[in-house]
């Protein structure tokens, strides 16, 4: 929308929401703590879900399937902690009209990349080895869907064969999916003369870590074949001997300590003692697959889980935007920043835990794979409008601002792509620092940006 004297202005995101429980004048007299405690609360939230049940419910599906490590964090579990974007997208093309999906989409994509490569490296204990091939076709992938909804939004027009577009590419991604070992072989062949720099970093890698922690204690470890050719591509896993080493889940069968148990350390029990009607309520209404009773039912908790993990984001960004706007924080920094990282809570949380039981590939393909299935929630609301409801024309979208995220998003794919490269195929103190200042640049540049600083582009909020 456009003001009388044609600066563009965007309508408030709280406007997105129902009404705050506070006016503004008692959230500025001290209401705004209560904001802040829901906020770190859904955080905790966030995190209880993802340990206990979706994390679980995907190792399972991976084993059913004989999915390898980076192939499951593609596309279970990016869809599943996607969740908040694609509900995202749907408001931003059905209810509100407006461009909040792609806005909050491109700004997440950048601190999926950098942000949440940046929190793996800083968070993990230990040091993850990753290999070429995942993190290769993740990011060619992801290059490839960046270009075409970049070429899409150039002339602020969506045709339905453009959405369809986006739809046919995700397509091709979840085809190359499934025959993923196949092409990796392929490749390995064609290329281990000319990438000898990779084998002795790859060499290393000679033990493949366990998938989850819940499986460290029991059942062997299974042992990677290692390849003679070259150790440029992680070697597969021995998928049929996969689920024998799935926490030895059938003779342990019920014995899966109960989520009530209380944990031994101090600050736990506080954690613990707090997060318990989350707990209960979780408890009540999601089935436990690590528990032998309900051990088929893991379709079910990871739908419920990716239900919950929307719900619980949905209430995290509501009372970020109110928190935001009662602190006069701008609109547009808040889309880049807070709402960004808001809605990428559950990718954060699932990487991070991952990243610390060693599986680099796993977190990597996650935060990769995500932003593709990010990419394509923006297709499948806009392929439903133009080709169904509003036949007529093609969606209107702004996107002046959109054009400069797209570029540095494609810049942050080959930026990450590099450092992994160069930091040795390791994930690390080191390469968690070294994105987190490169988040810093892009969030300062992208704000500048929004607010008018540098380029063309003043933008303020309507009614202001």
């Amino acid at each position: 929308t456009f003001s009388e004297n044609g600066t563009r202005c965007v309508l408030p995101s709280s406007s997105e929401f129902p009404e705050g429980f506070f006016t503004p004048q008692e959230r500025k007299d001290g209401g705004i703590v209560i904001y802040f405690i829901i906020i770190l609360y859904m955080f905790l939230a966030v995190s209880i879900v993802c340990d206990d049940y979706f994390l679980p419910s995907l190792e399972i599906i991976s084993e059913c399937l004989g999915l390898s490590q980076d192939v499951a964090g593609a596309t279970f579990m990016a869809a599943g902690s996607s969740a908040p974007e694609l509900v995202t997208a749907f408001l931003g093309a059905f209810v509100t009209k407006g461009d909040i999906g792609v806005s909050t989409i491109l700004g997440s994509a950048i601190y999926n990349l950098l942000g949440i490569s940046a929190a793996c490296g800083l968070f993990s204990t230990v040091v993850s080895r990753l290999s070429c091939w995942p993190l290769f076709r993740d990011c060619l992938v992801y290059t490839i869907s960046a270009a075409a909804v970049l070429a899409m939004i150039s002339d602020n027009r969506i045709y339905w064969y453009e959405s369809a577009s986006l739809l046919l590419i995700y397509g091709c991604y979840i085809l190359i999916l499934c025959f993923d070992i196949k092409i990796n072989q392929y490749l390995m062949k064609k290329f281990s003369p000319c990438c000898t720099c990779f084998t002795k970093a790859m060499e290393e890698n000679a033990e493949q870590q366990p998938l989850v922690g819940w499986r460290e204690e029991s059942g062997p470890l299974i042992r990677q074949q290692s390849r003679t050719d070259s150790g440029i591509f992680q070697d597969e896993l021995d998928y049929s001997h996969l689920s024998t080493s799935l926490h030895g889940l059938d003779e342990i069968s019920g014995d899966h300590p109960n989520v009530f148990t209380m944990p031994e350390a101090d600050m736990k029990r506080i954690l613990w003692v707090l997060s318990l009607p989350i707990i209960t309520l979780l408890y009540l209404t999601i089935p436990d697959c690590r528990r032998q009773f309900w051990r088929n039912w893991f379709m079910v908790t990871f739908l419920i889980s990716a239900a919950w993990i929307s719900a619980i984001t949905y209430v995290l960004v509501w009372m970020i935007t109110i928190a935001g706007e009662t602190l006069g924080i701008p609109e547009s920094v808040m889309g880049l920043t807070l709402l960004a990282a808001g809605t990428s809570v559950p990718d954060t949380v699932a990487s991070v835990l991952v990243a610390r039981k060693g599986n680099g590939d796993m977190a990597m393909s996650n935060i990769v794979g995500s932003n593709v299935f990010d990419m394509l929630c923006l297709g499948i609301p806009w392929f439903i409008k133009t080709a169904f409801i509003n036949t007529s024309g093609p969606i209107e979208v702004n996107s002046s601002g959109l054009t400069y995220t797209a570029i540095s998003l494609i810049c942050s794919v080959v930026f990450i792509f590099l450092a992994v490269h160069l930091n040795g195929w390791k994930i690390d103190k080191k390469l968690g620092t070294i994105c987190l200042v490169l988040y810093l640049v892009f969030t300062v540049l992208a704000i500048l940006y929004e607010l008018g600083i540098i380029g063309n582009n003043p933008t303020r909020v309507c009614g202001n």
